[in-house]
């Protein structure tokens, strides 16, 4: 009896999440450059994983010369209330909010606000102390953390391409990332301020400017950023790039209850391994994070990627310099610079760095598909993004489901190059 109440919550739970594909872009993909047998590949891989339960559903889009070759929806936003899956669905976009808060800071560089090489000091005082944490070995044979001063100050720089030395708690085993995770930075009455000033308190994994780790750099960029404008980070990315932009449906929580059925959820048992981050977006947050705390939908978010496939500039709008843009999308780690990778290097194979967006320099050793001078980043819950200047084109992927993302972000792009026509 047991077997069968469970075979029929599994066939019960595949139909839910078998929904029709719903194809929102009718184009012509030949003439977008696309075989349409290579693209329909697509279709079926996503049919696959929603019948198998892998995700509840997805949403790609495939933007080509300034206009969509593919946009499709899969399966339902949420098993729980059946939801189909559509292009005004919200998604957590998590470590995607980087790139955001990346650009808003170089706009205001580029408006003479502050400048790369200001010290991170100069704005946030609390970090005038930091120190940076040296292990070493105790009497006793175990290990400690020596503190010991910075060589030379936190920038602007280093906190846009994450060579400030701040890290992360959530992974690894050190003793600063020890000490992350010991302080209990996501405690209650969290603002941007609070925040930074907390991590200023923190011994710094290594000396700024001279390996890229991965952490909280954007997080505190976002302080900056109130520092610099008097503003909230959300009062200045609305002012300056969202409502430019037309993303009505980006911020930091979805403050409108009428819009909360359009929430995508992961399945119940898919949850990030970023527990501190976790959290209800129905609910108004004090905390703006500058790293990880926003929402979006694939419109939303495709204005802003089209913006930067453009070169900075959309709808006769120009939001980011020539030089600034370049900037962005240039390597900013060796062999450019003295910045080493360190052992935790997201950008991935054939991949360098630069300020808030991984850029594809070489081949990579395993030969992944893409081109040179390709840009990219998504977001633990599984949301990502790629733009190819040299095809013209970029790719939106949004989906809830942290345990999948990396695999199926490979797929999709294997799927999309062999789709491409020569």
């Amino acid at each position: 009896m047991r077997r069968r109440v469970i075979s029929f919550v599994l066939v019960a739970l595949v139909m839910v999440l078998a929904q029709p594909v719903r194809a929102e872009a009718p184009v012509n993909t030949t003439a977008a450059g696309f075989s349409a047998g290579g693209l329909t590949k697509i279709d079926d891989y996503f049919a696959h994983e929603i019948g198998l339960g892998k995700i509840p559903g997805a949403i790609v889009l495939i933007q080509r010369h300034g206009k969509p070759v593919y946009l499709k929806s899969f399966g339902v936003r949420d098993v729980a209330t059946k939801q189909p899956m559509t292009p005004d669905t919200i998604f957590r976009i998590f470590s995607m909010s980087k790139p955001i808060t990346a650009v808003t800071a170089v706009m205001l560089i580029d408006q003479g606000k502050m400048k790369l090489d200001d010290p991170l000091a100069k704005y946030i005082p609390s970090f005038a102390d930091v120190k940076v944490g040296v292990e070493v070995k105790g009497p006793d044979g175990a290990p400690k953390l020596d503190l010991v001063p910075p060589d030379q100050p936190i920038t602007i720089l280093d906190l846009l391409r994450q060579s400030s030395g701040i890290t992360y708690g959530f992974y690894g085993d050190n003793l600063v990332r020890k000490a992350y995770r010991a302080a209990d930075l996501f405690r209650p009455e969290l603002t941007n301020a609070t925040f930074a000033d907390r991590i200023a308190q923190l011994p710094l994994e290594v000396q700024p400017g001279t390996i890229w780790v991965y952490g909280h750099s954007m997080d505190v960029m976002g302080r900056v950023i109130e520092v610099v404008t008097g503003k909230s980070l959300y009062q200045t990315e609305k002012e300056m790039l969202l409502d430019p932009l037309g993303m009505q449906d980006t911020a930091y929580y979805v403050a409108d209850p009428a819009k909360f059925p359009r929430i995508a959820e992961p399945l119940p048992n898919d949850k990030t391994f970023v527990a501190a981050l976790e959290r209800d977006v129905r609910t108004p947050t004090t905390w703006e994070a500058g790293g990880s705390g926003m929402v979006s939908t694939v419109t939303d978010y495709a204005r802003f990627v089209q913006m930067l496939a453009n070169g900075g500039e959309l709808d006769g709008h120009r939001y980011l310099s020539e030089a600034m843009f370049k900037n962005m999308t240039s390597n900013h780690i060796t062999p450019a610079s003295p910045v080493r990778k360190g052992p935790y290097y997201f950008p991935g194979d054939g991949f360098a760095y630069g300020l808030g967006f991984g850029v594809r320099i070489d081949r990579g050793d395993h030969d992944p598909p893409g081109s040179i001078g390709e840009f990219k980043w998504d977001g633990a819950g599984g949301t990502y993004f790629f733009v190819d200047p040299k095809n013209d084109m970029f790719v939106l992927f949004m989906v809830q489901s942290p345990s999948q993302r990396g695999r199926i972000q490979q797929d999709l792009k294997r799927m999309i190059y062999d789709a491409l026509e020569p």
